[in-house]
């Protein structure tokens, strides 16, 4: 650890400063929470406010308090790293803890009911019930929605659903739903599995009543009044075009008119839309109660929110880089097989490329209370622009003249999956760069064109 380097920093999920040891609950809720969640740096010896470093008097005595207060005040154990560090001519104490694979830590003299703490941005907070139930969850082999309901068999999940919605994928079979993990054997008896209700049980909001959607559009940039308002309540797989469909109501456009059809071109890039609805969907702590997921439209951005914090481990930056950790395995699983989620991960570098492409801020990404926000500005700062891969593809259309392009094709051109490059196209589509020629998703004969007077 360099000082110089935490001190440039602010607090935040995984950094926070104190003064000294003079109140010593503070320090211990702050490694608490750190262990239960991300892990951290705590600094002993700088002010928070000022970042002004004090120092600690008599440091060794002071490390060695500290290290029997974390010994004594808290459970189960935890050893973090403790470090003297020097500063000009003063020392300060460092604390490093890792994210612990023993969670729920809690203050004994508090107990495990009052004493769990988590960490909420820069703010240490007391865990709820539902919070310290995923910590135990996290801990074990499989996740919340792998878990199996013994009260309720087999029927409870309606295969006609299911089937329809993997019809365009492939014919599925009643033992697919044992290998996807929508049913699983539990004392010799196929039982459904709690993903296999939240996205295909007959009777699933009666078990879930938390697992809809609300989408409203708000007059202005609060939520004062209410233009228009859904639920959505359908099966998860299709609630994400629902919510869509809702939006493209409310949505201003810009319309790029040619001589043949007029192309929209939307406030928000639908690409990054579809994945932040996917990603709500897929991530949502189901286990919590009183909250769906909710889409709000304002005049100057879009707020998508699911219940649940970041998956344990994981922070903020961690997922702009790519790092993944799946809450929901086999809603993420069959997601994926029907091709409406691609790598775990990818979704959010897909959305924020899609923002920048079209000249808007990248999304932001917040974790407020116990909800996970992403938010997408409407305002645009710079000219809509394209990568590499994209320009590679508009000179290709160039090139193929009337015949156009399959996803296939442009596809094995930019080195893509097929998935990877119907994202490209479709956010190429929404801009008015290209034009979609075909009479459906499934049509194998569908091909792509560069907008021109012939093709918009």
């Amino acid at each position: 650890m360099d000082l110089i380097t935490l001190i440039s920093r602010p607090e935040g999920k995984t950094l926070e400063f104190k003064r000294d040891l003079s109140s010593p609950d503070g320090v211990l809720r702050a490694i608490v929470a750190f262990a239960n969640t991300s892990g951290g740096v705590l600094v002993l010896g700088v002010e928070d406010g000022t970042k002004r470093v004090k120092g600690i008097p008599n440091i060794l005595a002071q490390e060695e308090r500290l290290a029997n207060l974390i010994a004594d005040s808290i459970s189960p154990r935890l050893v973090p790293s403790i470090e003297v560090m020097p500063w000009r001519k003063t020392q300060v104490l460092a604390v490093e803890i890792y994210p612990s694979a023993s969670r729920p830590h809690f203050l004994n003299r508090l107990g495990m009911e009052e004493g769990v703490f988590v960490r909420v941005g820069s703010t240490n907070r007391r865990a709820d019930l539902f919070l310290v139930e995923e910590m135990r969850r996290y801990n074990q082999v499989s996740s919340f929605d792998e878990q199996p309901r013994p009260e309720l068999n087999s029927e409870a999940i309606d295969f006609r659903a299911a089937s329809e919605f993997f019809k365009p994928i492939r014919k599925l079979t009643r033992p697919e739903l044992q290998t996807l993990k929508i049913v699983t054997n539990y004392q010799g008896r196929i039982v459904p599995t709690i993903g296999g209700i939240l996205l295909f049980g007959a009777d699933r909001l009666n078990h879930y009543p938390d697992a809809w959607i609300q989408a409203g559009r708000f007059a202005g940039n609060d939520r004062r009044r209410i233009l228009d308002s859904t639920e959505v309540r359908t099966y998860l797989p299709g609630a994400a075009e629902e919510v869509i469909a809702f939006l493209r109501k409310h949505m201003t456009r810009e319309a790029i008119i040619g001589s043949v059809k007029r192309t929209d071109r939307w406030t928000f890039p639908v690409v990054a839309v579809r994945e932040a609805i996917m990603n709500a969907i897929v991530h949502a702590d189901y286990a919590q109660r009183g909250a769906p997921i909710r889409v709000a439209l304002f005049d100057d951005r879009l707020e998508i929110e699911n219940p649940g914090l970041l998956p344990f481990g994981l922070t903020i930056e961690d997922i702009q880089k790519g790092i993944s950790k799946l809450r929901n395995r086999v809603l993420g699983r069959v997601f994926q097989e029907l091709g409406l989620i691609e790598h775990w991960g990818s979704g959010i570098q897909r959305m924020t490329a899609a923002c920048r492409e079209s000249g808007l801020d990248a999304p932001q990404f917040e974790e407020i209370g116990t909800h996970f926000r992403v938010t997408l500005s409407a305002i645009p700062h710079r000219a809509p622009t394209t990568d590499a891969r994209n320009e590679a593809i508009l000179a290709a259309l160039a090139a193929s003249s009337e015949v156009g392009l399959s996803t296939s094709q442009i596809a094995k051109m930019i080195k893509l999956s097929p998935r990877a490059a119907r994202t490209r196209l479709a956010s190429l589509v929404e801009r008015g760069l290209i034009v979609e020629i075909g009479s459906g998703p499934q049509d194998p004969h569908r091909r792509y064109h560069l907008a021109s007077e012939n093709h918009v």
